[in-house]
This record gives structure tokens, C-alpha cells and sequence, in this order.
């Protein structure tokens, strides 16, 4: 009895204390946030965007266009960096490069390839080093990629991530348009070197990016998604991280069912893989209110065939990446 009650005490200081961390980082999103507002068109600049979109499959939408500028030839040196043009110009010169940071095994570039998709408004790139490094020791290459509006990647004056998720949907729309046509591009220059094989390893903003590059791309070993966004309608109408972005639609008169015109193309939860169920890892934070361990759940479900991994953590956190990698490793990557 006393063992139960120490560890139902620990279970209530955890859940604690990943609600307040989770809490705080909603309320620094929320704040950034209002420095975006919308304008007086956003409606109907809406209305016109999900009128085109309706007409377009995933693999419509997420194609390499034509007569584009491809990845750059990859690099042999450990920790080289490539960027390339962006398919995709904004209105942000800075978010119009797109770069890959590279860390290649021993065994060349012909090995399977692990992409790393970082979290929105990413901390730190320290941490994904290191685990770079575990990978190359377990015979896989390493790309840390920088996500549209992170890193190499932010415009002057604006945060880490800043303007990767705000109230103008459009353009949260175009950056995961972005980010999967470029991961589309690098694993097509990594094919040219006689990579085969792929792994995704997303966090978050990362881990909805990966799922839509498995609807389109199936060459995966694995696709760990964690805590991934993939209940597109909670994350707007009823996260706490999107308070401000929601009063904002409201006062631009941009609703559910217009927003929802887009789901086929942007909600993991409205789509199938391409990829083998079989090889997707969904990783849920029990006490995660942003990524509801229910949502990811319920993706797991539709994506039949796929693993699920409950961690005790909220949405933000790093005993999530840890236990994803043992996992990893004990299903022989």
C-alpha cells in the first residue's frame, strides 16, 4: 500500500508540473502570436486559397514542382551543411533557402538515412546532435533539417518559429507545403547517392511534417512521430497554445467548416499513409494537452498497423526522445 501511494504521488507531482511547463510555453506562444494579426481581406483571401485546394490530392500539393532547383550534391564531412532554393517564395527572403545540416556514418551515404524534424520554435539543435551522433554509431546517416521560419531560416526581428503557426492559416499552410516538398527534394538527392532506405524522427510541428511526408513518400525503415500535431481542428479551435489565433479568425468571420475545406491536404487524421503502416511509431505524452494523448491515439487506430508509445510526459519535454529511441533500437530501426 505505501508503494502505491509513493508512486500515485509521483504520478500527481509529474502531471503537475508537465501542465504547468506546458502551460507556460502556451502562454509564450500565445504572446508571440499577437503580434500577427489578420486584415480585413483574410476571409476572402481564404475563401480563394481552400476554393484551389479543394481540387488538389496530398501528392498534387506536396509535388517537387517542375523545373526547380534541386538539393545540392551532399557533403562527406561531418556536420556539413547544404541549402538550396526554397520551391516555395514567401515573402520572407530568409525562409526562402532551405538547408540541411549533414552527419554521415562511416559507411557513406549509402546507407539509410535518418531526418530529423525539430519541434516548433525549437529550442536548441544541441540535443538532436547528439542523438546524430547515436545514429551514425548504430550505421545511419543524420540530416538535421531546418524547418520553414526556424533557425537558418528567421527573417530579422522575428523568433525562433515565430511565423511558422500564427492566425494566417494560408501561410501556416504554405510552410507545410514547404517543408515537405524540400524533404521530398533532399531525399531525392540522397537517392542519387545510393540512399535507399529513410527513417523520420519528428517532434510536434516536426512530427505533423512527417506524417505528411509519409502520405507522399514510402521508402521508410521507420517514422517516429512524436507527440505529433494531428488533429488539425483541436490544435486551432481548441488548444490552449491557439487562444489568440482563434480570436483572431473569429474576428476575421474564418470558421470551422472553411478552415476544415483543407483538412484533406493538412490533417494526418483525414488521410492514410503511403508508406507501410507497419513503420510508423506514434509517441503520445500522457499528460500532453496540445498533442491530447486521445488524438494521437485515434490516428493510431486509422493508421492500422501502426505502433503506439505512451510516454509520461506533457508535450514539451526530453524523456520523450529518449524512450523513442530505445524503442527505435528494439525494433531494429
Amino acid at each position: 500500500m505505501k508503494l502505491s501511494i509513493e508512486k500515485s504521488g509521483a504520478g500527481k507531482f509529474a502531471r503537475l508540473a508537465a501542465s504547468g511547463l506546458d502551460s507556460l510555453m502556451c502562454a509564450s506562444i500565445n504572446l508571440l502570436q499577437s503580434r500577427h494579426r489578420l486584415h480585413a481581406r483574410s476571409r476572402d483571401e481564404m475563401e480563394d486559397y481552400v476554393a484551389v485546394c479543394e481540387k488538389l490530392t496530398a501528392e498534387n500539393f506536396y509535388a517537387v514542382p517542375n523545373n526547380v532547383e534541386t538539393a545540392p550534391p551532399v557533403d562527406d564531412r561531418p556536420g556539413a551543411a547544404i541549402t538550396w532554393p526554397s520551391p516555395i517564395n514567401t515573402n520572407f527572403p530568409a525562409n526562402n533557402t532551405a538547408r540541411a545540416d549533414l552527419f554521415p556514418c562511416t559507411r557513406g551515404w549509402r546507407a539509410p538515412t535518418v531526418l530529423m524534424l525539430h519541434a516548433l520554435m525549437s529550442a536548441s539543435h544541441v540535443g538532436y546532435r547528439r542523438y546524430a551522433a547515436r545514429f551514425n554509431e548504430l550505421g545511419w546517416n543524420a540530416c538535421f533539417v531546418h524547418l520553414p521560419y526556424h533557425y537558418s531560416r528567421v527573417p530579422r526581428g522575428h523568433w525562433n518559429g515565430e511565423l511558422a503557426i500564427t492566425a494566417d492559416l494560408i501561410r501556416n499552410a504554405e510552410g507545410l507545403r514547404q517543408g515537405v516538398i524540400e524533404l521530398r527534394q533532399l531525399m531525392a538527392t540522397l537517392r542519387e547517392r545510393g540512399c535507399e532506405e529513410f527513417g523520420v524522427l519528428g517532434t510536434s510541428y516536426g512530427g505533423w511534417i512527417g506524417a505528411l511526408l509519409a502520405m507522399v513518400e514510402r521508402d521508410f525503415r521507420f517514422v517516429a512521430l512524436m507527440a505529433p500535431i494531428v488533429n488539425v481542428e483541436h490544435a486551432i479551435w481548441e488548444s490552449p497554445a491557439a487562444r489568440f489565433m482563434r480570436r483572431e479568425l473569429r474576428r476575421a468571420n474564418i470558421d470551422s467548416s472553411l478552415v476544415a475545406r483543407h483538412f484533406h491536404l493538412s490533417s494526418p487524421m483525414h488521410n492514410q499513409p503511403l508508406c507501410d503502416p507497419a513503420r510508423v511509431l506514434f509517441v503520445a505524452g500522457e499528460f500532453d494537452f496540445i498533442a491530447r494523448p486521445e488524438d494521437v491515439e485515434e490516428v493510431h487506430g486509422k493508421w492500422c498497423g501502426s505502433e503506439l508509445l505512451r510516454v509520461p510526459q506533457g508535450h514539451f519535454g526530453y524523456r520523450m526522445l529518449r524512450e523513442t529511441i530505445a524503442r527505435l533500437k528494439k525494433n531494429g530501426l
